[in-house]
């Protein structure tokens, strides 16, 4: 179950493919030789202090004794290890103790954490969701108190959203912040599925928490943003005495053992507000879309930990005889179908990471690109490209780990082989940060509304783009990427505008397509990436480049053309199906 830094396709993916080398101009510190440091380092700590504790973390698990939750052994020294490095900081306004590099090297780093062990992953995930949501919502005076502490690592941060009668909608939550009279307020209420609820790594936990005001407007416009400490913080940042707040359990969960997943209760807990009144949950949206993205990275991360895993026990495992040479007993990574999953895996993770890190570069360019209509064009690009990152990264996060238990065949369903635990840690990402079908829901709602349109349009535009580069290769490999690609785009064209035709008047048809339309728009975006991958790969070998490695990646994109572009048509039909089927049916007609 060892892990080796993917560092060789990282840096392709986010130079060659996301197109990372637009944002040299904005970071004077982003060139080759940091981005290899930075990927370097972070990739030892994963592989040398992180991957080893992943089997602890599934099989001992956090633990809860007297209302207080440990961590597993191991995990509290590799947190410090991890904030000592600065990783906590690495994308951060300098201002705070940051380094103030781009998201998308901290996407590169993040999806090593993740890979090596998701659950020790998740704390500082959720971490920068607030270091986020702080810096554009917080007060100078929350900046300046909590910021330093997260940024640095020395304190860790949760959000809270879910209760147990709400679930995602957040619109039923109950609990409720009461005026203090000191101009604080005071915190009422439990809160469910709080990942690193509490936990022993580091001295302090800044929880942010949706609560409703007493007279607040019923529904989601009724809804405030609250900071509650864990240890109550003095104006000149000492840690006071504990908070009345606590967590009451830790669930029992198929996946991620090592993360602690906390009921919160908040017994008159102090708090603070955060931005305006009855704003709550559009403030938190910020710390969402960047756990969402981060989510998505997840999907990533631990699908390469799948492969790595299935390609190392496929050269191991000997049996039968093989396609090529009739060798006996052949490795079974010489058998066609074996390698097909390999090939196929492979692909859709890099696929899925390319995604990931053109949303995080879209993030950078929005915030800091000198020209305004760049921003805005990175802005759209950047909301588009969210839910899918999101949804289409998690959902092959599964597949690939299912592939992985199946490569490693009976061996797979065993325990001790890990091939399991990485199915299990993967299921989750599709759920939390908001669920795969709300992901698809916002996909062709909002965004597919944005700008009348334009924001898929002008991705169509540019996927076309690329694929007219690929027909004008003279390699002829990459022709018949090309031809999947152009089928691919015109049925992404006809099902968009079916989605915006029906969205108003046939309301119900167009969500009952928003869930294929998701992943027929994923895996366009993620075949675009491949073939962007590709046209570089065959320049490095006309060049004279006869790397194995350029090969390999034109192959990839063929895999992936044949294999997943090639079900467009019928993720299509299921767009545009409409609702009456789902309309007629009844709870008893299911068997109920």
């Amino acid at each position: 179950m060892t892990y080796t830094p993917p560092i060789r396709d990282l840096t392709f993916s986010l130079m060659d493919v996301a197109g990372a080398g637009a944002l040299r101009t904005s970071f004077a510190q982003f060139d080759g030789d940091t981005i290899s440091a930075v990927l370097e380092t972070a990739g030892s700590l994963a592989a040398d202090v992180l991957a080893p504790l992943n089997r602890a973390g599934d099989e001992i698990g956090a633990r809860i004794e007297n209302g207080r939750v440990f961590s597993v052994p191991g995990f509290a020294d590799a947190y410090r290890a991890f904030a000592q490095g600065g990783w906590n900081g690495l994308a951060a306004d300098p201002k705070f103790g940051g380094q103030g590099l781009p998201k998308a090297l901290e996407v590169c780093v993040f999806e090593m954490i993740q890979s090596a062990n998701m659950a020790f992953g998740l704390c500082p995930m959720l971490t920068q969701g607030a270091i986020e949501a702080l810096s554009e919502h917080g007060t100078e005076r929350q900046k300046a108190l909590y910021l330093p502490k997260l940024v640095s690592g020395e304190w860790t941060g949760t959000m809270n959203l879910t209760e147990p009668q709400a679930g995602s909608d957040l619109a039923a939550l109950r609990t409720r912040a009461e005026p203090d009279g000191k101009g604080g307020y005071r915190l009422f209420g439990q809160k469910i599925f709080i990942t690193w609820g509490d936990h022993d790594m580091a001295e302090n936990i800044v929880h942010l928490v949706l609560a409703r005001l007493r007279g607040a407007p019923a529904g989601n416009r009724g809804i405030s943003l609250f900071l509650a400490p864990k240890r109550l913080v003095s104006e000149d940042g000492k840690l006071g005495a504990a908070n009345a707040l606590k967590p009451n359990s830790i669930e029992h969960k198929l996946g991620i053992h090592g993360s602690p997943t906390c009921v919160m209760q908040y017994d008159g807990a102090q708090a603070e507000l955060i931005g305006v009144e009855n704003q709550g949950l559009a403030q938190m949206f910020t710390m969402m879309n960047a756990a969402r993205l981060h989510v998505g990275v997840q999907g990533v991360a631990i699908a390469n930990r799948a492969y790595q895993q299935a390609l190392a026990f496929s050269l191991e495992r000997k049996q039968g005889r093989s396609a090529w040479t009739g060798e006996y007993p052949a490795r079974i990574f010489d058998h066609p179908d074996i390698r097909r999953m390999l090939m196929l895996m492979k692909a859709k993770v890099e696929a899925a990471r390319a995604i990931c890190l053109s949303t995080a570069v879209a993030a950078d360019l929005a915030k800091v690109a000198a020209d305004p209509a760049t921003r805005e064009k990175a802005r759209l690009r950047e909301e588009l490209l969210t839910p899918i990152a999101k949804a289409w990264s998690t959902d092959i996060g599964v597949e690939v780990a299912s592939l992985g238990v199946q490569v490693h065949g009976g061996m797979g369903f065993i325990e001790e082989t890990g091939a399991a635990q990485h199915y299990r840690d993967a299921r989750i990402a599709p759920i939390y940060e908001g669920t795969n079908g709300i992901q698809a829901i916002d996909l062709i709602g909002r965004k597919l509304a944005l700008n009348n349109g334009l924001a898929v349009n002008e991705l169509l535009e540019e996927i076309a783009t690329t694929s007219s580069a690929l027909k004008a290769s003279s390699d002829e490999w990459l022709h018949a990427v090309a031809e999947r690609i152009d089928v691919a785009i015109d049925l992404a064209r006809t099902a968009s505008a079916w989605l915006i035709e029906h969205r108003g008047h046939a309301q119900p048809d167009a969500l009952a397509g928003a869930a294929p339309y998701l992943e027929m728009l994923g895996g366009l975006v993620g075949g675009w990436m491949l073939g962007k991958g590709a046209l570089v790969a065959s320049e490095r070998m006309k060049s004279g480049d006869a790397d194995l490695y350029w090969r390999t990646k034109i192959g990839l994109a063929r895999v992936f053309a044949d294999h997943v572009l090639s079900q467009s048509q019928g993720l299509a039909a299921a767009v545009m199906q409409g609702a009456y089927d789902l309309y007629k049916t009844t709870p008893e007609a299911l068997g109920a």
